[in-house]
């Protein structure tokens, strides 16, 4: 049987895959943002089960400590690329990148 850190660090990577999947493969902007999201959720999870030790020594407090760090700094990041996508896609007309127009015609 998994335990509970491992569970979490396999979720972990499995959310960083996807991740990484969706940013490589989608061409919209808005959804590369979303993927790059996915894949800092994923990080957040594997370092959370990074930080779990024996039930009675407690978990480890600077793992919590830059998962919440993190969190915010993605929130913030996350609002300036989707303003930077909604500039873009007023001057273009579109949210793809001009290199992958190109691509796909």
């Amino acid at each position: 049987m998994l335990s509970t850190a491992t569970l979490y660090a396999l979720c972990g990577a499995a959310m960083i895959g996807i991740g990484v999947y969706g940013f490589i493969v989608r061409a919209h902007l808005l959804r590369r943002v979303l993927a790059f999201n996915v894949i800092g959720s994923g990080v957040f999870l594997f370092l959370g089960a990074l930080g779990y030790r024996a039930p009675q020594a407690g978990a480890d407090p600077v793992p919590h400590a830059l998962i919440i760090t993190g969190i915010v700094v993605a929130l913030s990041l996350t609002a300036l690329a989707v303003a930077l996508v909604l500039k873009h896609a007023e001057e273009a007309g579109r949210a793809v990148l001009p290199e992958e127009d190109r691509e796909e015609t």
